[in-house]
C-alpha cells in the first residue's frame, strides 16, 4: 500500500472571483482500488480532482498527505479530459517526463518500451503524437502518466468523447493499471462506466459531497435522495 495515503481534506474549499466552486468538503481517500467521482455537470467534479492533486489553490481549509508534500507531488499524476500532447513523437512525448527526473536513458527507453506496449501503441512510438485519434491519445496520456509509477493516478472523465471501443480500451488499461497497486481516482459521466470500474463512489452536487462510501452500498441502496434521483436519471438541483 502506498505510503502517501491516507489523503485527508479537512474543510477544503476553493472560491474564484467570490464564486464557492467546492466545499467546505471533509474527505479521506484511503486503501487500494478504484475511486469514481460523479455527479451532475458543474457540480464540482474536476475542482474535487484538482484540489487533490494539488493544482486548484484551496482558499480554505486543508489537505494533508500521509507523506511529506514533495514526495505526495513526485508520486501521483494526472490526466485531464481533453489530452495534451506535445509536438514530437510517441516515443519522445513518453521519455519527456522521465527526462525531467534525470532517469538514464537505456532505464528510460525500456520503460517507454514497455508502457507503449501495454497501451497498444508499440507499434506506433516513431509516429508523430499529432496524427493519433482521440483513443490513441488519451492512451498516451496514460502511459505518459504511468511511465513515472504514480501510487496515485486522477483521471478527470478520460473515456468522455470516446466512442465504444476506444472507451473499452482505455477501462481494459485502467483495470492492468489498479491491478499493478496504483490507486486510481476518477470522474465520469458514464454510470455504465462507473458501475464497471468503481470500487467506491464520491457523488458530488451543488459544489458539495452529499455521499461517499462502498459502490456496490451506493448502486444498490444509496444513503440519500438526491443520489437516488441523480442514479434514476432525474434532474438534481
Amino acid at each position: 500500500m502506498s505510503d502517501l495515503l491516507p489523503l485527508t481534506m479537512t474543510q477544503a474549499m476553493v472560491r474564484r472571483r467570490g464564486k464557492l466552486l467546492l466545499g467546505p468538503v471533509d474527505l479521506v481517500l484511503d486503501g487500494v482500488g478504484t475511486t469514481i467521482v460523479i455527479g451532475p455537470n458543474g457540480a464540482g467534479k474536476t475542482t474535487l480532482l484538482k484540489m487533490m492533486h494539488g493544482i486548484a489553490r484551496l482558499s480554505g481549509g486543508e489537505i494533508r498527505w500521509a507523506c511529506s508534500r514533495d514526495r505526495a507531488r513526485r508520486k501521483q499524476a494526472f490526466v485531464f479530459q481533453t489530452p495534451v500532447v506535445l509536438r514530437r513523437s510517441v516515443r519522445d512525448n513518453l521519455l519527456y517526463p522521465l527526462k525531467l527526473i534525470s532517469t538514464p536513458r537505456r532505464e528510460a527507453e525500456a520503460i517507454v518500451e514497455t508502457w507503449a506496449g501495454r497501451v497498444g501503441l508499440g507499434d506506433a512510438l516513431g509516429r508523430p503524437a499529432m496524427v493519433l485519434s482521440g483513443g490513441e491519445r488519451q492512451k498516451l496520456a496514460l502511459a505518459r502518466a504511468m511511465v513515472r509509477d504514480p501510487d496515485v493516478l486522477f483521471l478527470d472523465e478520460p473515456c468522455s468523447s470516446l466512442d465504444g471501443r476506444a472507451t473499452r480500451e482505455i477501462e481494459e488499461i485502467l483495470g492492468g493499471v489498479s491491478k499493478l497497486g496504483t490507486r486510481i481516482v476518477m470522474s465520469t459521466h458514464d454510470m455504465g462506466q462507473a458501475r464497471r470500474l468503481a470500487d467506491e463512489v464520491i457523488f458530488v452536487l451543488n459544489s458539495k459531497i452529499p455521499e461517499h462510501g462502498a459502490a456496490a452500498g451506493f448502486f444498490d441502496a444509496p444513503a440519500t435522495r438526491q443520489a437516488q434521483a441523480f442514479l434514476n436519471g432525474d434532474i438534481v438541483e
